[in-house]
């Protein structure tokens, strides 16, 4: 049972990333671009994270300089260009184009993982890639496709996004073997912020953000779907293999659908159904483990 709350606690954060889209489309109808969006959720994200370690948990804050190359590539590679693309796909296309596509990124991790980890990719991995990417192309409708058009430009920024997307695992397990989840959220988020920021131009929209409603999209994607989510997901990828991690976060384009279904009252259809449950039978064989009989010359 040891690993089992890894694996609860990687699902809820992955479920968390589910929400992200609810709060980027509420920034896009304030006219913000998704450049502006990965800026404020990144700078945001540290000014509330860093403090608060500071204060709670100062020792957190320790890193040795050879590690920061380390955080840069998680801070600007695995969030600054995976946001990016992934809030662009999402806005040439829609959020269920974007979802399908980042969620070939299990792809990228279990085979970036065979080689800078020596993890096995094993028949049970392989049956769960197969069930995660096709679940989630028929729970956000990807399949069956019709006469659906798809910008050249979309797929390759999708498949971008899941590559940087995958990044974060990979990188991350390599920096999880010295530091604590806490200290590599906040590293990653600093790093990508200082990045970010200064291109910005965020201060030439001063007038946007006296609006109620900026701010409470800004709330929901810095508390939930970035402080939450980051930390609960690097939580468990210190504790479980980083290719299991990622296939465990394809719950977020699953959750992304049930929101569809309860907050704006979208039909779910049958073959949606069927592909909730094929995700979700891709990560119960992620974490399910056959006892092994003990024989009686083994007592």
């Amino acid at each position: 049972m040891k690993n089992y709350l890894a694996y609860f606690v990687t699902l809820i954060g992955a479920s968390f990333w589910g929400l992200t889209g609810l709060f980027v489309d509420g920034l896009y109808n304030e006219g913000f671009t998704a450049w502006e969006i990965v800026a404020i959720r990144l700078t945001v994200s540290t000014i509330i994270l860093m403090p608060l370690i500071a204060i709670l948990a100062p020792r957190k804050l320790r890193i040795q300089w050879k590690h920061i190359p380390h955080f840069i590539g998680l801070g600007v590679c695995s969030i600054v260009f995976f946001n990016w693309c992934y809030f662009t796909v999402m806005k040439q296309t829609s959020l269920s184009i974007a979802v399908v596509l980042l969620y070939t990124a299990p792809v990228f991790v279990t085979i970036l993982s065979k080689y800078f980890f020596q993890e096995t990719i094993t028949n049970r991995k392989i049956t769960s890639l197969v069930l995660t990417i096709f679940g989630c192309s028929l729970a956000i409708q990807l399949i069956p496709i019709g006469n659906m058009q798809i910008p050249f430009i979309s797929i390759v920024l999708g498949l971008l996004s899941a590559f940087f997307c995958g990044l974060y695992s990979i990188i991350g397990k390599q920096v999880s073997r010295h530091y604590n989840f806490l200290t590599t959220t906040v590293y990653a988020l600093c790093m990508g912020s200082i990045f970010i920021l200064p291109t910005s131009k965020l201060w030439e929209k001063t007038e946007a953000f006296q609006s109620a409603e900026v701010w409470l999209n800004i709330g929901g994607i810095v508390i939930i779907s970035t402080i939450g989510a980051y930390t609960l997901y690097t939580f468990g990828l210190t504790r479980i293999e980083s290719s299991k991690a990622a296939i465990l976060g394809a719950m977020e384009p699953i959750i992304a659908v049930l929101i569809g279904v309860i907050i704006f009252n979208d039909n779910l259809q049958f073959l949606q159904v069927i592909g909730i449950i094929l995700v979700i039978s891709a990560a119960f064989l992620t974490v399910y483990h056959k006892r092994r009989k003990i024989t009686k010359t083994e007592q």
